[in-house]
């Protein structure tokens, strides 16, 4: 049997943030090809990173992760509380198909695609509220962020910033946000490491978007209705000019949110809305 050379002593240890996107890498099999996968100890923020400074087209799917975020954002001007170890912070740029429109139900699609590697993980109970977070039996246990980026005359392109709770540190508080959930708690047991679940969630992505190219946010609204947290239930949707109040219809095949009021169905298109059930004031 030959033998086997032995490690030079002398060649730099890679670095934790290397190791972690080689083992993603690996998870991926033969998809890795398809993904510019980019690891690092922390950034302010992996969205901000990518729509300020978006990398050359080069017919790949350009993900940003980072251990840690300084300035993560959420909706409506909230940061997006995150702790080293604790979460899994990440951010894909997808480009669409010259001449393809503004992507419509863009942030469904993706807790679509989020609850979906989730299930395959083992999590049971998992629910998506209209537009873009992803709960368990009702509790956050993600979010989703997407930034359109300027077209300026090319095809269209979207960051898609993602925030998982994988276990919380004890203590944590987060304000405006009383039912939380991380991956330990729904899963029962320690999650897999980051590079593993993050592999599941790229694959589902993948797939689905694959879909959504073909024929686009119809072709799986039925997958998003079948989740619905708030599905046929009375809501309060808030915004910054008004109140509405009704039953909560599902959505519409462009992503708009459908409202039954006593005056008739409603379509909910603003993104900065706040979904309440009408018995509770949890957000």
């Amino acid at each position: 049997m030959p033998l086997q050379p032995s490690p030079d002593p002398a060649a730099p240890t890679p670095s934790p943030v290397a190791t972690r996107a080689a083992e993603l890498a690996a998870a991926l099999g033969p998809l890795a090809r398809d993904f510019a996968l980019d690891w690092v100890s922390e950034c302010a923020s992996t969205n901000t990173a990518l729509v300020d400074a978006p990398p050359a087209d080069d017919g790949r799917i350009h993900v940003l992760v980072a251990d840690r975020q300084h300035a993560g954002r959420g909706r409506r001007g909230r940061q997006w509380l995150s702790w080293e170890g604790a979460s899994l912070t990440f951010s894909t740029l997808w480009r669409f198909a010259p001449g393809a429109p503004a992507p419509a139900g863009l942030s469904l699609v993706a807790g679509l695609a989020l609850a979906r590697a989730l299930e395959q993980l083992g999590v049971h109970g998992v629910q998506l509220k209209w537009p873009n977070d992803v709960l368990v039996h009702g509790d956050k246990l993600a979010g989703i962020l997407i930034d359109l980026l300027p077209s300026r005359g090319r095809p269209p392109a979207a960051v898609i910033g993602i925030g998982l709770n994988l276990r919380l540190p004890e203590g944590h508080g987060i304000e405006n946000q009383t039912g939380v959930t991380d991956l330990a708690q729904a899963l029962e047991s320690a999650p897999p490491a980051p590079p593993a679940v993050l592999a599941v969630i790229l694959t589902e992505m993948h797939r689905l978007f694959d879909t959504y190219a073909a024929g686009g946010f119809p072709a799986l609204r039925g997958a998003w209705q079948q989740r619905n947290a708030f599905a046929a239930l009375p809501v309060r949707i808030v915004s910054d000019d008004a109140i509405r109040t009704g039953i909560c219809a599902g959505v519409d095949d462009d992503g708009a949110l459908l409202l039954r009021t006593d005056t008739g169905m409603q379509r909910i298109l603003a993104g900065d809305v706040s979904l309440r059930p009408l018995t509770g004031d949890a957000a």
